[in-house]
């Protein structure tokens, strides 16, 4: 699948990293498809931007900087999975609409991305429902 597709992740957890490059491997990305944020090279038109974040309540400023200059030249889509809350995805919701008309996708994917220091492992079972939201975000982009 030949699409512009950048994903970006905040967290400590390994979990959140290998599903990260797992949606690179399973779409076949370029190479830089997979960094974290703030990425090492930033985001330039690109048709959709995933944003992992590990968040409860408030994002961290850094979340904060970057989201705030993810303008539509940069990202004309954004969608978000969260491990955390509602209250974070929908924080990071209102800042990316402060900033810019991108379109961000209404179906927020929250995942259990387990503890920082075991694990990394995913299970067969989210990994279909991770590419099956993925497709579906591919289906609705704008």
């Amino acid at each position: 699948m030949a699409i512009k597709m950048r994903v970006l992740y905040d967290s400590g957890k390994k979990k959140i990293k290998t599903i990260a490059n797992e949606i690179k491997a399973h779409y076949d990305l370029g190479v830089n498809a997979v960094d974290t944020i703030p990425p090492a090279y930033s985001c330039d038109k690109e048709r959709i931007v995933i944003l992992m974040l590990t968040a409860k309540g408030d994002v961290k400023d850094s979340i904060r900087l970057f989201c705030q200059e993810l303008t539509k030249a940069r990202a004309q889509n954004i969608a978000l999975i969260i491990d955390g809350d509602e209250n974070a995805a929908n924080r990071v919701k209102q800042i990316i609409a402060e900033v810019a008309n991108n379109a961000v996708y209404d179906e927020v994917l929250y995942i259990n991305g387990g503890l920082p220091i075991f694990g990394g492992s995913v299970k067969p079972e989210e990994r279909t429902a991770i590419f099956e939201w993925v497709d579906r975000v591919i289906a609705n982009l704008k």
